[in-house]
C-alpha cells in the first residue's frame, strides 16, 4: 500500500466532511511528506496508520473482539500486501476472528471516522491514527464457536469503548434504517 492512497482516501475524507479538516491537516501534511519521497520532519512523532473494520448486524449490533478484559474493534496497520485501506481492515477481521461474510455499504465505500489517539506505548509518543470503515453482515455468519470461546460477539454501538466511534457509528444507523 503506497502513501500516496492513504493521502487520497484521506484528502477524500476531508472533502467530505469540511468541519474536520482543520483537525486532520498536520496529518495530511506528514502523509504528503512521506507520499512525496520526503521524510516525516516529526521524527518518533511521526503518525502511525491503522485501519478498523466496524460490523453491524441486522439487529444493529456491532462485531467486537475481546481484548483483555474489554470489547474492541478488528484494527490493524498496513502490511505489504495489502492494496488498500479497507482490505487492512477486513484482513485484520479475518485474522482476529475467522469473519468472512461482510459486505461494504453502497454509499459508504470510505471510512466513516478517521480518530487519532496516543498510539499503545510500546510505540513510543506516535500518535495513532485510524481509518474506520463501516460494513454489514448477518449475525450468523460469525461462527459459534469464536463466540462460544469468547474472542467476538455482537454488542450495543455504546459499549464499543470509543465515544467518537459509538457516535459515528449511530449516526450512519439512524440514517441506514
Amino acid at each position: 500500500m503506497r502513501d500516496s492512497d492513504i493521502v487520497k482516501t484521506l484528502s477524500s475524507y476531508m472533502h467530505e466532511r469540511p468541519g474536520e479538516r482543520t483537525a486532520l491537516m498536520p496529518l495530511y501534511d506528514a502523509l504528503r511528506d512521506h507520499a512525496g519521497g520526503r521524510s516525516c520532519s516529526r521524527g518518533v512523532r511521526c503518525p502511525m496508520i491503522t485501519a478498523g473494520a466496524i460490523v453491524v448486524d441486522e439487529q444493529n449490533r456491532v462485531l467486537a473482539l475481546r481484548n483483555e478484559t474489554r470489547w474492541a474493534l478488528a484494527e490493524g496497520l498496513p502490511e505489504d500486501g495489502d492494496d488498500s485501506l479497507d482490505e487492512v481492515a477486513l484482513r485484520v477481521l479475518r485474522e482476529e476472528a475467522g469473519f468472512h461474510g461482510v459486505w461494504t455499504m453502497p454509499g459508504v465505500e470510505g471510512p466513516i471516522l478517521i480518530d487519532a489517539r496516543h498510539a499503545a506505548p510500546e510505540f513510543g509518543p506516535r500518535l495513532r491514527v485510524g481509518f474506520r470503515f463501516l460494513f454489514r453482515a448477518h449475525s450468523e455468519a460469525l461462527l459459534p464457536t469464536v463466540i462460544e470461546a469468547g474472542r467476538a460477539g455482537w454488542v450495543a454501538s455504546t459499549e464499543i469503548g470509543i465515544p467518537d466511534v459509538a457516535e459515528r457509528v449511530e449516526q450512519y444507523l439512524g440514517v441506514l434504517t
